[in-house]
């Protein structure tokens, strides 16, 4: 209606002016635009279901679920409203349960009146697929030396050694592992981890996972799993790293990478032996290192050498045990003691090395490995000696090394996001011990808990650089406190920490690439293989929202594109879909490898017919 062609009586005239003005039409008027957010893969049948909705205005009126099949109205949903402080933008925030709909099915959610309509999401057993696959088909396209998503070999010169025993510039073989994230920087700080959650999922999770590619990665089965495929390109680099039982390498070029984006076989970079030749290696010394203007902190090396040794123990198991190759499992054990006994002889933390930027990964905890790495040689060998020498680290670790119970932290400082070793240590000790570990988690969960109950969202995470992978640990944490507890109060909290990476979240998109397939996913993501061969490989964790405060602090970030999210942005905590943007939108390796027992967790057991030894 145009009013302006209508006579209206002064009082109302203005009241309509400021309605229309302001965009804030009440329901019954002509209800503002109203944002519904699901997860956009969708919900176990036993799920907590809660989507979200909101406006600039207050919301009246019913939502109602839809079958998509033939858009029939299921359930008739009443927005039940958040009274939490907001992040700007929005006023109104609303939660609509449906948690008791079980049947199996597409549907989508929409308003009543204005037709407002969510993404179109599952409900049922198949969800979330087989997407801990999917998450596969990432890490092999991060995979250096042979990398089969490009069909080609780089970095065969990797490297030249800094810090060790040898003179400076020495030759050592160190091809293979993975690029760290959109760069092409190799680190045992993060390699290490990979591997050994990736080990861990498989342990807990070995029905879910399936046989569709070689050792190389290239389609077609070879009687493995493929996350032990996998594991292994990151259990073979990591044996290279320990070359002699006294030394460990801890990276694998630095910043001088980074020269813009590049396929990985033309690296431009040039570490004093000409562009795409050698490049540094850096030898673990516990003590501070760089070769350029910044140096990094060290007191010790056993974070590294803990988790490393964490991961060999866990292979030494399975290659004996599921793959019955003793040979390979023989390797790995011996590693793993070796490793161990590093970690001993130089406690203390490692961290990543920078050379022309101040940005690092600032690691500065390392009894959470140890207590890992000890628990896994104890359930290896029996020896007591490791029980003991675990417990002594649980506690010494309690929740010291965990950012879940602080509001901030450094970059990658309180690293892995997730101590690993209290789960691992519990099922070998007594019931006031047992006790003690799941006292760790859960006091972690609740600090958390407490932050999710100040927002909209229900996000337990602070939006320090990697949100995303501190939100997947904390999912996982919740997965192992169930399993080692019993408890299951956390149900709920459980449900919207993961139905943010999926859609529930101001911006409505995933946090996955290419998950799922049709929906609103990073697109436009900070990584040389979109950027350069225009390839969207699907399964990759983006860092995801940080502070404003943060954002807008860093250098060299600037947006190709206009931000499509402008109209959602707010004051709080920024998320952008541009290659531009490297804080938020580049997907990670270990942010990736660290998702997949999730994801394990919550999907379908791999297809009849996969083949295994």
């Amino acid at each position: 209606m145009n009013f302006n062609l209508i006579t209206i009586k002064p009082g109302l005239k203005l009241f309509l002016a400021i309605i229309v003005a302001t965009g804030l039409m009440a329901e019954g008027y002509g209800q503002t635009k109203a944002y519904l957010r699901v997860n956009q893969l969708g919900y176990l049948s036993a799920d907590e279901k809660e989507a979200l909705i909101f406006s600039q205005a207050p919301f009246r009126g019913r939502v109602q679920l839809l079958r998509a099949s033939d858009d029939k109205v299921m359930m008739e949903l009443k927005p039940e409203r958040r009274r939490t402080s907001n992040w700007g933008k929005f006023d109104y925030y609303y939660t609509l349960n449906f948690s008791s709909w079980t049947e199996p099915g597409e549907y989508y959610l929409q308003t009543g009146k204005t037709l407002d309509a969510s993404d179109t999401f599952t409900i049922g057993p198949e969800a979330y697929g087989h997407h801990q696959e999917t998450l596969l088909t990432f890490m092999r396209q991060q995979r250096c030396g042979y990398n089969p998503t490009l069909d080609m070999v780089c970095h065969e010169k990797d490297g030249r050694s800094f810090y060790g025993p040898m003179p400076d510039s020495t030759y050592v073989d160190l091809s293979g592992g993975w690029h760290d994230a959109g760069d092409q920087l190799k680190y045992l700080i993060t390699g290490s981890y990979a591997t050994a959650h990736m080990l861990l999922a498989f342990e807990l999770y070995p029905e879910k996972f399936a046989d569709q590619y070689n050792v190389l990665g290239q389609p077609g089965s070879n009687g493995i799993p493929d996350v032990l495929d996998e594991a292994k390109w990151g259990l073979d680099w990591i044996h290279k790293m320990h070359a002699t039982p006294e030394m460990l390498f801890h990276q694998v070029a630095d910043d001088r990478d980074h020269r813009g984006f590049k396929i990985p076989n033309q690296d431009n970079s040039d570490y004093g032996w000409g562009e795409n030749s050698y490049r540094t290696a850096y030898v673990a010394t516990g003590k501070p290192q760089g070769l350029g203007q910044y140096k990094s902190q060290a007191t010790g090396l056993a974070n590294l050498a803990g988790r490393s040794a964490a991961a060999m123990a866990i292979a030494a198991r399975i290659w004996e045990e599921h793959l019955d190759d003793p040979i390979y499992a023989a390797k790995c054990r011996k590693a793993a003691i070796s490793l161990y006994r590093l970690g001993r002889e130089h406690e203390g933390y490692q961290q990543g090395n920078s050379y022309g930027a101040p940005y690092r990964y600032n690691e500065d905890t390392w009894a959470d490995d140890m207590e890992w790495g000890a628990a896994e040689l104890f359930a290896l060998t029996g020896e007591k000696t490791y029980l003991d020498q675990a417990k002594a680290y649980a506690l010494m670790s309690s929740n010291e090394d965990a950012w879940t119970v602080r509001d901030s932290a450094a970059h990658y400082q309180r690293y892995p996001f997730i101590n690993m070793g209290h789960f691992a240590l519990h099922r070998h000790v007594d019931q006031d011990f047992k006790e003690i570990l799941e006292g760790y988690y859960q006091e972690g969960i609740d600090y958390t808990l407490k932050r999710a109950g100040q927002n909209p969202f229900h996000i337990g995470v602070p939006f320090i650089w990697c949100s995303n992978n501190l939100l997947t640990s904390l999912v996982t944490q919740i997965i192992l406190y169930e399993k080692m507890s019993g408890d299951r109060q956390y149900g709920h909290f459980l449900a919207t920490q993961r139905d943010w990476l999926f859609g529930r979240n101001p911006w409505g998109t995933s946090m996955f690439t290419g998950l799922p397939e049709e929906g609103e996913v990073p697109d436009d993501v900070h990584t040389s293989v979109f950027v350069m061969l225009g390839i969207k490989v699907p399964g990759g964790l983006v860092d995801g929202p940080i502070y404003r405060s943060i954002h807008d602090s860093l250098l060299g970030l600037t947006l190709n594109d206009p931000d499509e999210f402008a109209h959602l942005q707010n004051d709080h905590v920024v998320y952008q879909d541009d290659v531009g943007d490297y804080s938020t939108n580049e997907p990670t390796m270990d942010g990736t490898a660290g998702a997949i027992l999730m994801m394990a967790h919550f999907g379908m057991e791999k297809d009849p017919g996969t083949q295994e030894k």
